[in-house]
C-alpha cells in the first residue's frame, strides 16, 4: 500500500492538471480501504463558480458510488486542508479519513482577499469534531509545503 505522502503527491498532480484545464489548483481523491484509489477529481470552478471544490466532488461521486459502511473504511486525500463545505460534504457521504498536505490558514496566506476563494478561517478538525460520526485527520505534511505552495505560485 502506498504511504499518505504518495497519495498527496498523486493529490498535488491533479491539481495542477485541474489549474491546467483553468480550474482552481486543487486536487482530492478517494482511497480504498485495500490502497486502491477509486475517485479522483480536480477543481471544478469553471462550470460551477466556486461550489465545485475537488473534495466535494469525489465525497457526492462516493456518496452516490458506495455504501456508507464501505466509505467508513475509506480516506480522502487532498492537496490543501477541506475548507467547512467540503468538510461537511466528507462528513455526510460517511467517508471515514481525511488526509491533507496544506493547511487552510496558509492557504488563506496564499489567496489573501482572491474573491474566488475568500477563505472560511474554521478548520476541518472543528468541524468533524462538531459530528456524532468519527472522521480521523492526519495533516498538515511540512515536507510537502513548497511542492504544493509551488501549485498555487502566480495563480492567486
Amino acid at each position: 500500500m502506498k504511504s499518505d505522502i504518495d497519495y498527496l503527491r498523486l493529490a498535488a498532480k491533479i491539481a495542477a492538471d485541474s489549474r491546467a484545464g483553468g480550474n482552481h489548483p486543487f486536487g482530492a481523491l478517494l482511497v480504498g480501504p485495500e490502497g486502491e484509489v477509486l475517485l479522483t477529481s480536480g477543481n471544478t470552478y469553471k462550470q460551477d463558480r466556486g461550489v465545485g471544490h475537488a473534495e466535494t466532488n469525489v465525497a457526492r461521486a462516493a456518496a452516490q458510488k458506495y455504501d456508507p459502511t464501505f466509505l467508513e473504511g475509506c480516506t480522502l486525500v487532498t492537496s490543501v486542508e477541506p475548507c467547512c463545505m467540503c468538510a461537511g460534504a466528507c462528513y455526510w457521504a460517511g467517508i471515514g479519513a481525511v488526509v491533507y498536505g496544506l493547511t487552510e490558514k496558509r492557504l488563506a496566506e496564499l489567496t489573501g482577499d482572491n474573491p474566488e476563494n475568500l477563505t472560511l478561517d474554521l478548520s476541518c478538525h472543528e468541524v468533524f469534531a462538531a459530528g456524532r460520526r468519527p472522521v480521523s485527520v492526519r495533516g498538515p505534511f511540512p515536507e510537502l509545503e513548497t511542492e504544493i505552495v509551488s501549485g498555487h505560485k502566480d495563480f492567486w
